[in-house]
């Protein structure tokens, strides 16, 4: 590991622990900070309401730490937006915002999105599909951006099991991103979830960096932020365990592929020859290929959109 990450390590790794609720409001008075949660869903009814109870119960009618919380459904067929509604949450539908760019599917679409519906000078998102959830995951990461000046974006570092096996979830990082991390920008190897979805950032960064429409935006948001504002201002936190619900093996496929291409363009900006990936399922037959597209779509960074620029000026 580089020296100067393992400073970092040592200067910026820190537990939920470490900033108790009282300096955390203290922080937020002095420096009148506001903070909006987004949690960006597709088909969770199951999580989504207990998710916007704890956050509305704990940091908003417990405490005035969060101002907002929105769920931007992306579509869902179940009853996300009823039972997210019923909990508190201001719901806005993904092709409800920027109707003049039509919605392509994906998260990174989603949170792209979601700056045009949010005020906050402090951005937290999460996933909707979290089980045994605690608010620690929101005030955690948004702790050090009230109390750190220099400190642009945090992520959330926790356990993540695989059923009743621990520290067995994550596959993907293991597999795929925590090798081109180390490989190519090594500055990064000491967040210990990079692709996890539970980050707070301040606006004034998020609306200068670029969107991957899918599954890469994780990886995508920490490479482009640490060219744009450097190592030291890159964060993370101890928040426990994560606990969701976990994919099977060909969606993890797809998510890797997407994560690969996000993180090509990275390397060398320019287009991959095949933007699809084949698969095989075994029917009656033999093995089927099945072939998916890969998202080869990225949105501009906020500030170069019309309607943003109008509602900062409003």
């Amino acid at each position: 590991m580089l020296e100067e990450v393992e400073r970092w390590l040592a200067h910026r790794s820190w537990s939920v622990s470490d900033r108790p609720m009282h300096r955390l409001l203290a922080a937020r008075r002095a420096t009148g900070q506001t903070v909006s949660v987004v949690l960006p869903a597709l088909n969770e009814e199951a999580t989504v309401g207990e998710i916007v109870t704890t956050i509305r119960h704990d940091l908003m009618l417990g405490v005035p730490l969060v101002d907002e919380i929105v769920v931007v459904d992306s579509g869902s067929t179940d009853g996300t937006a009823r039972a997210a509604a019923a909990a508190g949450a201001a719901v806005v539908h993904r092709d409800t915002i920027l109707p003049r760019i039509p919605a392509v599917p994906g998260k990174g679409e989603v949170l792209w999105r979601s700056l045009l519906v949010t005020r906050g000078d402090i951005v937290c998102f999460v996933d909707a599909d979290l089980r045994e959830f605690s608010a620690d995951f929101v005030a955690g990461i948004v702790g050090p951006l009230l109390t750190e000046p220099d400190v642009q974006l945090v992520k959330a570092m926790y356990d993540r099991p695989l059923g009743d096996a621990a520290a067995q979830g994550g596959r993907v990082t293991e597999l795929v991103a925590r090798p081109l991390l180390n490989l190519h920008w090594p500055r990064l190897a000491g967040f210990v979830q990079p692709l996890g979805g539970e980050y707070a950032a301040r606006r004034s960064l998020l609306e200068r960096l670029p969107f991957p429409v899918g599954y890469g935006v994780e990886l995508g948001t920490l490479v482009d932020a640490l060219h744009l504002v450097g190592l030291d201002a890159l964060a993370q936190v101890d928040v426990g365990v994560r606990k969701h619900r976990h994919q099977d093996g060909q969606a993890l496929g797809r998510m890797s592929a997407a994560i690969y291409r996000t993180a090509h363009l990275r390397l060398a900006r320019s287009h991959l020859l095949r933007p699809a990936l084949t698969q095989f399922e075994r029917t009656g037959t033999g093995f089927e290929p099945r072939t998916h597209p890969v998202d080869t779509q990225e949105r501009p960074p906020m500030t170069e959109i019309a309607e943003y620029q109008s509602r900062r000026v409003a």
